[in-house]
């Protein structure tokens, strides 16, 4: 059970807790939510113990085992990734190095008193590593890192050979695998694809830690907790409740407080009124101060609106292209001996609304930095189209902005003559407003320079948008309003996301990046999900409805774009194939119950489960060549 009581916190003038108390038991998923800078990490900090409040308590049982995925994570760059995830298992460690240091000491001459004692000793550490899973604690380890999106070749690589993202999934999968009393996330899906994502759902439903997660993904929310805490003007607000029915929920909340204030405001100003008129009247002054106590004694009810001011994102009319907006012929490119992308045929009609999805690392970033001149394809030719004018949207664009500089200073550099004047009312619908302007970019959060960034898209007309992870700093409300703007969006449009519900109706077709190709889904990513389903060769999904619509869209036949490669299996691999991700699907749930790693058949059913990834793995290789 987790405790907080009258936990307060203010920095200078502004009150970011106060007095809150909140009981969370045991086993529990639990979102923590509110807008950018309300107080969510500070809380998971104060938890933690990281950070610290200015009163009141966090009580948890002796001996709680506490796990909190931060942000900045110094690693010994030489470890391997295989070796850095089995850190988690802390105490099985201990153990192993005592069983080395007793088996070592068989070797030496023992008498036969001493002998015994260390056998009975190793006898006794063995069990002890059984019970805590020892035996099975690489193959978890393997599983989890497969899970965030690892290939098995790349579990013995040192870390220094992955990016900053790819080293922040090592440290979600140790916090997963030690299996912690109390594990709190923050933004965890920042560094993970689509695919990486819907496994962390899956696997987080089956820990038995109470969990308390901050995220921006709307879908994730739903999907990993079932209660909700909202942060909001220093107030803390319980729901018992998925994140969508929480808003349901807090807007009831907010129209009966609005209802029940302004109702007593009116009781209030109307005794107030009364009490003056009898004041002035000595045979009623009595009475005036008996309703004057009377009044103190009112429970006030404390509400005030909520704090509304969103962001206001508008593009500009798009210049009208021709009717082909960009092509790629045979384009290649590789770094070194890596091959990212290979004799890619893509062409983007005016007017097309496109999603780009697949695993980090499958060249979605750099097909989109080819199309816009940034980089240069090894081979093959980009033709963009007559009139075309990108605005380009990179996933570290934030980062980009030069820190001494102002935010005026930032847009006057980029402006044309014509919107100078009217710098100051782009950023003011960014939420910069009076002496905001002023400041400098490198005083500004990941949030706000992600807002930053994006007015300096609004400066100049276009017809070509392509926006790289664009939603990985805003939250919800600020998201919700990008689509907006994006749905109204007049022009060609290319995002790059692994936001689901951002995605979902946004977009007309899905080209997925794997394995140095590119393969179109003519649907949304919801169309997209249910197909991959059937490519995947796993379980059609349980929606009826989506089944028949998918079906429908199938039958159809629509012409794919020129040069997009559809493979092919033949029906004995693809057989072979769906039966084996049917035998693994049946493994992982088995392996996913409460107690299975103590059970006998743990052993034996982990080593069937590494053959048929093995064999899985050896097929769908065979699949993809064929």
């Amino acid at each position: 059970m987790l405790s907080i009581k009258n936990l307060s916190l203010k920095y200078g003038d502004r009150i970011l807790f106060d007095s809150f108390n909140v009981t969370i038991s045991a086993g529990e998923k639990v979102a923590v939510v509110g807008r950018n800078g309300a107080g969510k990490s500070t809380l998971l900090k104060v938890i933690a113990g990281i950070a610290h409040a200015d009163s009141g308590d966090v009580d948890v049982p002796k001996g709680t085992k506490i796990a909190y995925l931060r942000q900045e994570i110094d690693f010994d760059m030489q470890t391997s990734v295989i070796h850095e995830a089995m850190k988690a298992f802390d105490e099985l460690n201990e153990i192993e190095t005592k069983i080395s240091k007793l088996e070592n000491k068989l070797h030496d001459h023992l008498d036969e008193n001493t002998m015994a004692d260390v056998l009975h000793q190793l006898e006794d550490l063995y069990h002890l590593r059984h019970n805590l899973g020892g035996d099975t604690a690489q193959a978890e380890a393997e599983r989890v890192l497969t899970g965030l999106g690892f290939r098995s070749q790349d579990l013995e690589k040192p870390l220094a050979h992955f990016s900053g993202g790819w080293k922040m999934r090592v440290e979600l999968a140790k916090m997963l695998l030690c299996k912690p009393d109390i594990l709190m996330l923050d933004e965890p899906t920042n560094h993970l694809d689509m695919d990486a994502i819907i496994w962390l759902e899956s696997y987080m439903m089956t820990l038995r830690s109470t969990i308390l997660t901050i995220s921006h993904d709307r879908q994730f929310l739903d999907n990993v907790s079932r209660r909700t805490i909202e942060i909001e003007q220093g107030k803390l607000n319980d729901y018992a409740a998925s994140y969508s029915k929480y808003l349901i929920l807090k807007e009831e909340r907010d129209a009966l407080m609005e209802n029940a204030f302004l109702n007593q405001q009116k009781l209030i100003a109307s005794k107030e009124r009364t009490i003056d008129r009898f004041r002035a009247k000595a045979s009623k002054a009595r009475m005036a101060q008996s309703m004057i106590k009377q009044l103190d004694k009112i429970e006030r009810i404390e509400w005030s609106p909520t704090d509304l001011a969103s962001m206001v994102v508008k593009f500009p009319p798009a210049p009208r292209s021709g009717e082909i907006a960009i092509t790629t012929k045979s384009i290649c490119k590789s770094y070194d001996d890596k091959v990212i992308l290979k004799n890619i045929d893509f062409q983007l009609v005016r007017g097309e609304r496109v999603a780009f999805v697949g695993q980090n690392g499958q060249g979605k970033t750099t097909f989109v930095k080819l199309l816009t001149g940034i980089e240069r394809p090894t081979s093959g030719e980009i033709i963009p189209g007559y009139n075309i004018a990108i605005g380009y949207y990179a996933q570290n664009q934030a980062e980009t902005l030069a820190l001494n500089k102002t935010l005026l200073e930032t847009l006057e550099d980029i402006s044309p003559p014509e919107m100078r004047p009217r710098l100051r009312a782009v950023l003011g619908a960014f939420l910069f407003s009076g002496d905001d302007v002023d400041k400098k970019v490198s005083v500004l959060s990941g949030g706000e320079r992600a807002r930053l960034a994006m007015a300096c898209m609004l400066l100049r007309p276009i017809n070509l948008l392509i926006m790289d992870e664009p939603t990985n700093h805003l939250d919800i409300d600020s998201k919700n309003i990008l689509k907006e703007a994006l749905l109204d969006f007049e022009g060609t449009l290319i995002i790059v996301s692994h936001d689901r519900e951002f995605l979902q109706d946004l977009t007309d077709k899905t080209y997925e990046f794997k394995n140095t190709q590119v393969k179109e889904y003519i649907g949304d990513v919801q169309y997209y999900l249910e197909k991959r389903d059937v490519d995947n060769f796993r379980d059609i999904a349980k929606s009826t409805e989506l089944k028949a619509s998918a079906a429908k869209s199938e039958s159809i036949k629509m012409p794919a774009p020129q040069g997009i490669k559809v493979t092919k299996a033949n029906s004995k691999l693809e057989k072979d194939i769906e039966k084996l991700e049917k035998d693994i699907s049946t493994m992982e749930t088995k392996m996913g119950e409460p107690g299975f790693y103590e059970s006998k058949e743990a052993s034996s059913l982990m080593s069937k489960y590494k053959a048929a990834q093995d064999q899985l793995n050896a097929k769908m290789e065979e699949w993809m060549n064929s």
